[in-house]
């Protein structure tokens, strides 16, 4: 052996043994965090006292964290709950388990948050919000009825189209843009009664967490929000209920062991009863929705854990027995997570979900229907390297089934063809990598990569089109005009016919001015496959989903977050203020006058354009007390664009931008609950926004006796400022029995009667001949009144 090589050698066993040496100083610390239900606690904290560093648990309860050997002074602590210390002596791997116990001997209702201690200063996720239920269940709705989605509007960059409208808008985007996981299975339509509830079961949620911006790279498919809601997982201990009896509905939730301590089960429903009070009124109408949600859970060993989930719901609505709709959602989830060691774990997911919608219209003598479902597997594990790096990966394969729609006439004078539109199919791979790391003390880092492969199917028959145009434009008369296929050949469905492979890079960045203080700064790439086919601002269950193809390509969001964090140390306030700015790429546009509504050629009515959105968010939150709240408010503006395909060609709106059905210029929200005594809660809720965009008639023509409204651009006029005051009151009597508990709650929803305007509607009044708008709201002030029970 050569002089050279031996040093080498000899340089390296050095480096190698030295390395050994301070890596077996180190010793992992592990465990899981409860509460008294058996239910783990997400975002505990863990702070090693005498070494000002820490850690918090993950969804399912877990920490882990890497010290030298030595002795330590272990803090657990979680708002609400008592603070737990132990000392240790760390001189090899150990692993220890915590339960926590409530701040007082009865159970309250308390706000949870995940800015505890500064913790979440560090971390370099940002744009993010997290409720659990208990916050949930304390913001006053309309009926007195609970709701996950109304909970959500309450946050600084959260809106929707307004009351009565179904989903949620993020940062001016679509509702078909946000990623909605129950336990990672895939909803598509989150609405109960074309959106005056949602489909989230609060009793059955444990909580959520919506992603704004800085989404880790093992989230995808979407380009505007993420929102993951995790059920309960059900108490292994003992048998207990909860339930509540509204105006127009009711719910009862279960849970227990199946076998004390290593298995559970959940069961909660909820059901709609005020159609059955129209039947006393000779009223023909009805309308009313239930739902189901389960959960098994099984400790196989101390490294192994299967879980099963389940949700089936359904609405009904028939209006004279002339239009009949049912609509619902189904998915059933099966998961199993295993731990290899201290530092890894790994979580195995395979799921079902289904969206179904049906329309009977008897008087015109026909019935339509469609689907859209998938299957979804996924493998995903977390390594943790040392207590400075740890590393999320994984896989996922997802198979969409779309079927657009299939009409059937009911009647034999109908005069209405039978017609099934084609399926289309689809797959969505994916890999993934998050990389957390804490450079120095005040530097921590998130940055990771998707890797996305989409493959689109070949439809049953496949239009071809003169010139591979399907949209023709007009020049004389300046407009877009349908190609009619020069012929329709037959396709191979198993044979791919488009596949886009896009990476999605993913970076965070926090930097600690101070112990209570930090800036935080992220970069987004996300990529959507699927478009949802809608061409009205509160998407109705009636939509289509469509995947990209040869005429849709996949929409593209760059988003650039920077924003300002405090934990202020003298006043129970934190404060988070963001700017951001995110453009889209191949956002679908429709021309004037199209038809959507069983149209197995959509590629004749749609655009390519873009879009872009900018804004700035203030969240100011108190977390402890008598009195906790937030008062959040949203500075935004939300646009798109789509230009001609050639200079001759005036696109939509002239290729100008134009304000899309989602922007809100300023949204405003306080929320608070004041503890006046143990018997009574006080809660309001105040929102101030401005109207979304609109179209208004600019003048009219008269033909054939008609009078025939002109339009100018897109979304030039708004409807009036929303505002709206919510007021409830909790009332908790004193105990007579250790197994059950009561609440009584008392709620105006729109104290002040504002009558907010969901349309306005210009038309002819019939006594003076004049032109006049009429103004459409839906609700006025709405008393309610529910009870609630436990045992």
């Amino acid at each position: 052996m050569s002089k050279t090589k031996a040093i080498k050698l000899l340089s390296f066993l050095l480096i190698f043994f030295v390395f050994q040496l301070s890596y077996s100083q180190n010793y992992e610390l592990s465990g899981t965090i409860k509460d008294i239900e058996n239910q783990p606690v997400l975002g505990a904290n863990i702070i090693i006292d005498n070494e000002s560093r820490g850690t918090v648990t993950n969804q399912d309860g877990e920490y882990s964290i890497k010290l030298p050997q030595g002795n330590y002074r272990v803090k657990v602590t979680y708002l609400g709950y008592k603070t737990v210390e132990e000392q240790i002596t760390l001189d090899t791997n150990k692993k220890l388990d915590f339960t926590l116990l409530p701040q007082t001997e009865d159970i309250q209702e308390v706000v949870v948050t995940d800015n505890i201690e500064g913790i979440n200063i560090r971390d370099p996720e940002m744009s993010v919000s997290k409720l659990d239920a208990s916050s949930i269940k304390k913001i006053p709705v309309v009926f007195g009825e609970v709701d996950v989605i109304q909970s959500l509007l309450q946050l600084p960059g959260v809106s929707n189209a307004g009351e009565g409208a179904s989903g949620f808008n993020v940062r001016g985007g679509s509702t078909d843009q946000n990623l909605i996981l129950i336990d990672d299975a895939l909803i598509y339509n989150s609405s109960h009664l074309f959106g005056f509830f949602s489909i989230f079961n609060p009793d059955a949620v444990k909580n959520l967490k919506l992603y704004k911006g800085g989404i880790p790279a093992s989230y995808g498919g979407r380009v505007s929000s993420v929102l993951d809601i995790k059920q309960k997982t059900g108490n292994s201990q003992k048998l207990k209920g909860e339930g509540g009896i509204g105006v127009i509905s009711s719910k009862l939730t279960l849970e227990g062991p199946i076998q004390k301590n290593k298995s559970s089960f959940l069961v909660s429903g909820r059901g709609t009863y005020a159609h059955l009070f129209l039947k006393f009124t000779d009223n023909a109408n009805s309308a009313y929705f239930y739902d189901l949600n389960t959960k098994l859970n099984f400790d196989i060993d101390e490294k192994n854990s299967l879980s099963f989930s389940g949700y089936y719901g359904l609405d009904y609505v028939n209006i004279n027995d002339s239009f009949t709709n049912i609509y619902g959602n189904a998915f059933g989830i099966l998961d199993w997570s295993h731990q290899f060691n201290e530092n890894m774990n790994s979580n195995l997911n395979f799921s079902y979900s289904r969206y179904y919608y049906e329309l009977d219209l008897a008087l015109v003598g026909f019935n339509f229907e469609n689907s859209i479902s998938n299957f979804d597997l996924s493998y995903k594990i977390n390594h943790q390297i040392n207590s400075d790096l740890d590393l999320s990966y994984g896989l996922s394969s997802i198979q969409y089934t779309i079927n657009p729609g299939e009409i059937v006439p009911t009647t034999a004078d109908s005069g209405i063809n039978p017609r099934k539109l084609d399926n289309k199919y689809a797959f969505d791979n994916a890999a993934f990598l998050t990389v957390n790391q804490s450079l120095s003390d005040k530097i921590n880092i998130q940055y990771g990569l998707r890797v996305s492969a989409f493959l689109r199917m070949e439809d049953k028959s496949i239009d071809v089109y003169a010139n591979d145009n399907p949209l023709l434009y007009d020049d004389t008369r300046n407009i877009y005009v349908e190609a009619d296929p020069i012929e329709t050949i037959d396709g191979d469905t198993p044979k791919i016919n488009k596949s886009f492979i896009n990476l999605e890079p993913r970076v965070g960045i926090s930097y600690l001015l101070n112990d209570n203080a930090s800036i935080k700064a992220s970069y987004n790439r996300m990529v959507q496959n699927l478009h949802l086919l809608s061409n009205t601002s509160s998407p109705t269950p009636f939509d289509v989903w469509t995947p990209s193809g040869n005429y849709n390509k996949p929409q593209k969001l760059d988003q650039f977050a920077f924003g300002y964090f405090k934990d202020f140390e003298s006043i129970p306030f934190t404060l988070e203020t963001e700017v951001f700015y995110k453009t889209i790429n191949n956002r679908i546009d429709y021309i004037d006058g199209a038809n959507l509504i069983a149209n197995d050629a959509i590629e004749r009515v749609i655009l390519n354009g873009e879009g872009r959105a900018y804004g700035l968010e203030f969240y100011l939150k108190k977390n402890t007390g008598r009195l906790t709240g937030w008062l959040s408010y949203t500075l935004s503006r939300s646009e798109q664009r789509t230009p001609g395909r050639t200079p001759n060609e005036i696109g939509i709106n002239n290729g100008d931008w134009y304000l899309n059905g989602f922007d809100k210029t300023h949204d405003i929200s306080l929320t608070s609950s004041f503890e006046l005594n143990e018997k009574w809660q006080l809660n309001s809720n105040f929102v101030l926004q401005t109207g979304r965009p609109v179209n208004f008639p600019v003048g009219q023509f008269e033909f054939q006796d008609l009078n025939i409204p002109v339009f100018e651009g897109r979304n030039l006029n708004r409807l009036p400022t929303f505002h709206r005051l919510d007021l409830s009151a909790t009332y908790t009597p004193e105990k007579k029995n250790k197994y059950w508990s009561s609440s009584w709650n008392f709620g105006i929803y729109n104290v002040y009667n504002r009558r907010n305007a969901a349309s306005l509607n210009f038309e002819q009044n019939t006594t003076t001949g004049q032109n006049e708008a009429v103004r459409f709201s839906i609700f006025g002030i709405v008393p309610s009144v529910s009870y609630s029970f436990k045992f």
